[in-house]
């Protein structure tokens, strides 16, 4: 019943007397919910963002709260660098209709080089990761901003990665990649500001969380030429309402939350996180 999330007393109701519940992006797990389901001992999290899930409350609830760690990695690294390579020879996509007339518009088409270009990672944690081991088989220049990672770390030299600062990443960088929770001190941490600090040609990619970017402050920037193009997978209001801020940009890419989406990886978070509720559960008998 995709449609019960948005019918909140429904659900409330049916949960009255459920130990175990299992969500993913829409569903807010806050003190309401909490407040109608007084049996419940485990949240599953399909996914790895907990921004829909108030952490405090359910700590105090003594509800756990299990994330699909460690399984999306593979999904979404892939999404990054599947999309920077799009964007960088993005001309080419669109002439299949100019090559099946015999037109031939070669030099319409010219792209760029990965190898040429310096990706800059905003969090190095287990997705930058993963994105830097692909990125490093193209060659490309690393940098990173991650002030949670200290720069004695063996990790940096590992992946072929430079610490910088997030001045640093934004200036130098052609392709900046976004994967940071969202939280207090992350929201709106690429606003107009940190985008006038980027390359007129550089490229945005964001696959962390909605408001981690200020979406307004992205399609100006994009409009006006600040930055040259970017691919936008996470929203502040999701799903995208019509008539929204990205209406007429023709410059950016927009994909409904799917970066992690494959089959591999719904198969890994979904027996993850099914085990875990399943001991949860049984544990209490």
């Amino acid at each position: 019943d995709p449609d019960l999330v948005n019918r909140v007393d429904e659900l409330h109701e049916r949960l009255q007397d459920c130990r175990g519940l299992i969500v993913r992006n829409r569903t807010q797990v806050r003190p309401p919910l909490l407040d109608a389901s007084q049996n419940l001992i485990i949240v599953g999290r399909l996914g790895v963002g907990l921004d829909n899930i108030d952490m405090e409350a359910c700590e105090a609830r003594g509800v756990t709260v299990q994330p699909a760690r460690g399984t999306l990695e593979e999904s979404v690294s892939e999404y990054v660098m599947g999309t920077m390579l799009v964007m960088l020879r993005q001309s080419m996509y669109g002439v299949t209709e100019e090559v099946r007339a015999g037109t031939w518009p070669r030099t319409n088409v010219i792209g760029r080089e990965a190898k040429c270009q310096t990706l800059g990672l905003v969090g190095f944690g287990i997705i930058g990761r993963e994105v830097a081991k692909r990125a490093g088989a193209f060659g490309m220049r690393m940098l990173a901003f991650d002030p949670f990672v200290r720069n004695d770390d063996p990790l940096w030299n590992d992946l072929g990665v430079t610490p910088a600062t997030l001045d640093e990443v934004l200036s130098e960088a052609d392709v900046v990649t976004l994967s940071v929770p969202r939280t207090k001190g992350t929201h709106h941490l690429i606003d107009a500001k940190a985008l006038a600090k980027m390359k007129p040609d550089s490229m945005l990619i964001n696959t962390a969380r909605g408001g981690v970017v200020d979406d307004a402050a992205l399609a100006q920037a994009l409009k006006n030429g600040t930055i040259g193009n970017a691919f936008i997978d996470v929203f502040e209001d999701e799903p995208l309402p019509a008539g929204n801020v990205f209406d007429g940009v023709q410059n950016v890419n927009l994909t409904p939350h799917c970066a992690g989406l494959t089959d591999e990886a719904l198969l890994r978070s979904s027996m993850m996180i099914a085990n875990a509720v399943h001991d949860a559960l049984s544990k209490k008998g």
